[in-house]
């Protein structure tokens, strides 16, 4: 088979874990059998280093910024992607995230582009109309990769989408970077050398469950004096959870670090890693502090028993049960023993199970089945395929 062009498309380069997927895919691929662009429907990240554009241009793949900017630049977006996948043509479209999603596959079917492949990342429990949107484009799209077994239940069963064209790719992580060789200073937050730490990391949104953190936290900090919480992220909830510490008197237990690059050091400083979301797919904080040898306390959401396996029950509740959350953390606190045991199964089961190597090899074995079908043109006008094959020739990958 010859070499396969693939158009990586994505809503933003920030980093996050669906753009970090996105990132090792196009810088990780087999060069000899695939040629990868990528796509992002946003501007270009002001914050280089907080971006995955340094990553793509160290390994000389090539991107373009659309500059769109919410809902009302979606139409302007579809014609620029369009425009975009005419001029480059390619083999395939992998897109990630919801924007990305259907914007991806209506630019892509109007460019003629043959496969259409959509990631879906999260069971989505709180905006229905991208459930419905979905569901209405569905015919437009060749095959949906699920993070986990559960989002793709969830695609099934309460998304509508078809089951033959879900596949379960789960994430990987690159292993090598876990456990850091050096823990991080905490002391730049105010936690003091020989305190013990409790850390999330993630978004400060509503779906992470931030605020339900700390509403247990008066349960569990009061009864281990030396644990501290750090919550690393930003988000949209910063502000009320920065209040309600204040309000509950634990602000000096509380700390914000904001957007931090150095995960791995900051978990190699840490004694446990929280995950109290509402709803997930496969939560790429839990797989990095596996890697790092951490005992887990999550919220038993979609894609976190897929990643501890049967260390579970151990680590997981349900949401909302405030009692048992800091029943459990405290206990896992307390016995080191018992944290350390975790900790290394942990390990091993990332070692055995969500390896890079592994995730890029599925999506291209995917995309090499795909590209293996007869090579047609794709007519979004008439719903359906043409049977006039596509016309080789020289592709222009210049950058925008």
């Amino acid at each position: 088979m010859s070499q396969l062009r693939i158009a990586l498309c994505i809503t933003d380069l920030d980093i996050g874990g669906a753009e970090q997927c996105l990132v090792e895919l196009a810088t990780r691929l087999d060069r000899g059998s695939f040629d990868p662009i990528v796509y992002c429907l946003g501007p270009r990240p002001a914050r280089g280093e907080a971006s995955c554009t340094a990553r793509l241009d160290a390994a000389g793949v090539p991107f373009h910024c659309l500059g769109a900017r919410g809902l009302r630049h979606a139409p302007s977006a579809i014609v620029r992607l369009r425009r975009l996948f005419a001029e480059h043509r390619p083999d395939l479209a992998q897109t990630f995230l919801f924007h990305a999603n259907i914007i991806g596959r209506l630019a892509a079917r109007l460019a003629g582009v043959p496969h259409v492949v959509c990631g879906i990342r999260v069971a989505e429990r709180q905006s229905r109309w991208h459930l419905w949107a979905d569901r209405l484009t569905a015919g437009l799209v060749d095959r949906y990769v699920c993070v986990s077994e559960a989002v793709a239940r969830f695609s099934r069963l309460r998304g509508g989408l078809p089951r033959g064209k879900l596949t379960v790719i789960p994430n990987g992580i690159d292993l090598r970077r876990y456990p850091a060789e050096r823990p991080a200073d905490l002391s730049r937050w105010g936690i003091a050398p020989g305190c013990r730490v409790v850390t999330f990391v993630g978004r400060l949104g509503r779906q992470k469950g931030v605020q339900w953190l700390l509403q247990t936290a008066p349960l569990w900090l009061s009864r281990l004096p030396d644990c501290h919480l750090l919550l690393v992220g930003t988000g949209p909830e910063e502000s009320a959870l920065r209040r309600a510490t204040g309000q509950m008197g634990i602000a000096g237990r509380v700390h914000f670090a904001g957007w931090q690059s150095e995960i791995p050091a900051i978990l190699a400083a840490s004694d446990l890693l929280v995950l109290p979301s509402r709803w997930e797919g496969m939560p790429n904080a839990v797989l990095q502090a596996m890697a790092s040898r951490l005992p887990v306390l999550a919220t038993d959401v979609e894609g976190v028993r897929e990643l501890l396996g049967d260390a579970a029950d151990a680590q997981t509740v349900r949401f909302g049960r405030s009692q048992q959350f800091a029943a459990r953390l405290i206990g896992l606190m307390a016995d080191r023993a018992r944290s350390a045991e975790l900790g290394a199964k942990n390990r091993r089961r990332v070692e055995a199970h969500f390896g890079l190597d592994r995730m890029v090899g599925a999506h291209q074995d995917l995309w090499r089945s795909l590209g293996s079908q007869k090579k047609t043109s794709w007519d979004l006008r008439r719903g359906a395929s043409s049977e006039v094959p596509l016309e080789s020739g020289t592709r222009t990958t210049a950058r925008n």
